[in-house]
């Protein structure tokens, strides 16, 4: 490819393989909050209260120096 270079200097960067633990909790807690609500006269709990996503094992993007890492600007 002639055009295989990054044009943006941000890379994923987390040691985790998988975000399914953290997810699964999450939803777990949502799904119990949920449950123990009576909706007829409640609100149901908002969609983002349970698991925090920036919170989460693989949220890792950082800037990084692309002069400094010429090597990863590539794809």
């Amino acid at each position: 490819m002639s055009r295989s270079y990054r044009k943006t200097p941000i890379c994923g960067m987390t040691m985790k393989d998988s975000d399914k633990p953290f997810k699964k909790a999450a939803h777990k807690r949502a799904r119990r909050a949920l449950n123990a609500r009576d909706l007829t006269t409640e609100e149901p709990p908002a969609d983002k209260a349970f698991g925090n996503p920036w919170g989460a094992p693989k949220d890792g993007k950082r800037w990084f120096n692309k002069k400094s890492w010429p090597e990863i600007m590539r794809k």
